[in-house]
Order: C-alpha cells, then structure tokens, then sequence
C-alpha cells in the first residue's frame, strides 16, 4: 500500500481504467514487444536496493534512494496515458512533481534539458537480450529526455505508485516519470539516472526511428503517425473509439510551453 492524498485540481474527472487493464496490457520494451510480455515476464526486476543520480549541470548532485524518495509528500493524481498506437487509459498515480528534486540539486545556467536513462541489466529485464541474430528492439539503456521547462511543470510527476499501492513491476517500478500531455513512451520506467544537459538528448525511439519519433511528442491529434491516424483513440475498457484531444487533454495547463513553435515540425 501507498496511501496519498488526491490532487483533485490537477486529476481528471473521467472513470480510471480498471486495475487489471492497467496491469496486464503494457508497453514496456525491457521485457518484450508484446502487450503482456511485461505482466508476464517482468517478475525478474528487483526493486531493492534502488537508487537515482541525479547529476549534470547541477550545483548540488545527489544520489537519491528509493527510501528518499518515498519520504517526499506524495499526491494522487488521475491522469489520462496516450499511447501512441492509439489507445489509452485514465490512472490514478501516486508521486511527487518533478521539480521538487531539480530544484534541490540546483540546475546551473547551462541546463537546458534533462535525460532520464532507465536500468540495463538483461539479466532482470530479458526484452533486452539480443535476439538468435544478435540483434535488439531498441538501443539499451533506454534513454528518454525533456526541456527543462517542460520537467519543470507542475503536472510532470516523478512516480512511485498507482492504484493506492507501489508501482507494479510491469508498469515501471519502483519509480517512473508520468507526462500526460506527451505520448506514453516519453515516461520513462525504472528510471536510474537523471542528467541535466546544455544540449538535446537522442532519445531511445529518435534513435530506432526517427522518421516516426521526435524529442516533443506531444499528443498532436493533426499530426498522424506515419502507419496510423492518431485523430482518434480507443480507451481500454471501451468499444467505441474517441476524438483526441490536444495535449492529451492538457492544453490549457501546457500549451503556453509551446507558443511560436512549428508543432508538425517539432512533433
């Protein structure tokens, strides 16, 4: 269990998907391509002991562990996840802003970005192992990046738990990153190492594919993939698909992050 208090200002108002959705359709790389593979195979990740450096072009670097982090005071948020494949999910998180650790480590004036690298280690996450030709699904470790402003933001959640308890192996244990304006794979699970940089960071599915993944993306319902229409979504529990929504449904909170900016360009 991990009690918190809900956030009803920053959590949506929509019904959150069932725990059991939730738990068992995944996309989590590290332990297969699969949508189950995680729920089935990710057993082998142990949580404990568990630490993050947080370091770069800070003033004060530091080593936080998962005991320190469980000391900050956490909040309840129900957020809608996008999936870039086009389904979703209301869930309720349980975490902490972002903020509260960069602001202690102290950013210098040369942090513009911040690099999360999640654990690599084949022998817990087995989705890393080369396959019979040698060959792996994503370059490891897992590298995901944001602006500093957009870490910065109040609604970015540095997460422990979801469903009034500690986060499930599967869903990103012991402790992710949630942005619910950008598509799920900007929130990056098992995270290790956070990095402060002068300089944008080549995310793991810029690297893979970078005719279909930029650094921002932002849930951009005009700009569709380019095997699927990201216009609508179907949110699971239910039939019948949905419009989407600008930023995931955020737009209000965030879109003032993005003013001038060419969104089809920077997607």
């Amino acid at each position: 269990p991990l009690p918190a208090e809900r956030n009803g200002a920053l959590s949506t108002k929509d019904k959150p998907t069932k725990f059991e959705a939730a738990t068992t359709y995944n996309n989590f790389y590290e332990f297969g391509v699969n949508k189950e593979d995680p729920s089935r195979l990710a057993h082998t990740l142990r949580t404990r002991p568990w630490s993050v450096r947080v370091d770069g072009e800070v003033h004060k670097p530091r080593t936080y562990a998962i005991e320190d982090l469980l000391k900050f005071p956490l909040e309840e948020r129900i957020y809608s996840l996008r999936c870039v494949e086009g389904w979703s999910m209301i869930i309720p998180w349980i975490g902490f802003p972002l903020a509260s650790i960069l602001k202690q480590v102290e950013p210098t004036g040369k942090a513009k970005f911040v690099e999360f690298l999640t654990l690599h280690d084949p022998e817990q996450m087995p989705g890393q192992k080369p396959n019979f030709f040698g060959l792996s699904s994503l370059e490891w470790p897992y590298v995901e990046g944001l602006r500093l402003d957009e870490a910065l933001h109040p609604l970015t959640l540095l997460t422990l738990g979801m469903y009034g308890q500690v986060l499930p192996n599967q869903n990103g244990a012991p402790v992710r990153v949630v942005v619910p304006w950008k598509y799920g794979f900007k929130s990056a699970k098992s995270i290790v190492h956070m990095r402060l940089v002068a300089s944008q960071p080549r995310t793991a599915w810029e690297k893979a594919a970078p005719q279909e993944y930029g650094f921002y993306s932002n849930v951009n319902p005009q700009v569709d993939h380019p095997r699927w229409s990201q216009a609508t979504e179907r949110r699971i529990g239910e039939f019948l698909r949905r419009k989407t929504q600008m930023f995931n449904g955020y737009a209000d909170q965030v879109g003032s992050l993005y003013a001038g900016m060419d969104l089809r360009k920077y997607y």
